[in-house]
């Protein structure tokens, strides 16, 4: 089975980034003996045609859009999203629903799933979380984790660790790398 983590937002508005922090996360701690392709993100939107179509299971790390607390963390298969017009607030849910609204008439398309989280600030422009994300971050990786175990996904924790402040600031200074010499 061939499966995409894609982690998606923008790193420059706080909470945005989670996925792509997520994403890079589960690159560095987690070695899988599957075939498992870590992709990030960004704002991909329409790009993510080729993921649909091209693997069997996508898991697309995101902020969610819905009226819950800071930190909620949800994991929607594609079919809840295809009519859960409040997820498509930012540009980058409206592409992800687009898109898995077109796939969904053609042949072929991948189980979908969003697990997402619910920022508390996606309109500042800072690279980093909200504390209430940071508190949440390990929820939101378990959650990842339990959707790829019910996906029968093997893999292997690494053993040195890499942490979460160490990839934020490896995307604030990139040259700066992370703290334990990597």
């Amino acid at each position: 089975m061939k499966v995409a983590i894609v982690g998606v937002g923008t790193i420059i508005f706080q909470d945005e980034g989670v996925g792509v922090y997520a994403s890079r996360y589960l690159e560095e701690n987690y070695h899988f003996i599957d075939d498992v392709t870590l992709v990030d993100g960004g704002v991909l939107g329409f790009h993510l045609m080729s993921y649909y179509q091209e693997y069997d299971k996508v898991l697309i790390l995101d902020t969610l859009t819905m009226d819950d607390e800071a930190g909620a963390i949800y994991n929607l298969p594609s079919e809840e999203l295809l009519g859960l017009g409040s997820y498509k607030q930012t540009a980058h849910e409206v592409e992800i629903t687009e898109m898995l609204e077109i796939c969904s008439l053609l042949e072929k398309m991948a189980e979908v799933n969003i697990i997402g989280i619910i920022p508390e600030d996606i309109q500042s422009v800072n690279i980093g979380l909200s504390d209430t994300l940071k508190v949440k971050f390990d929820a939101f990786i378990e959650a990842s984790i339990a959707e790829l175990d019910k996906a029968g996904v093997r893999y292997e924790k690494k053993e040195q660790k890499v942490p979460l402040e160490s990839i934020i600031k490896s995307y604030a200074n990139p040259q700066s790398g992370y703290n334990n010499g990597n």
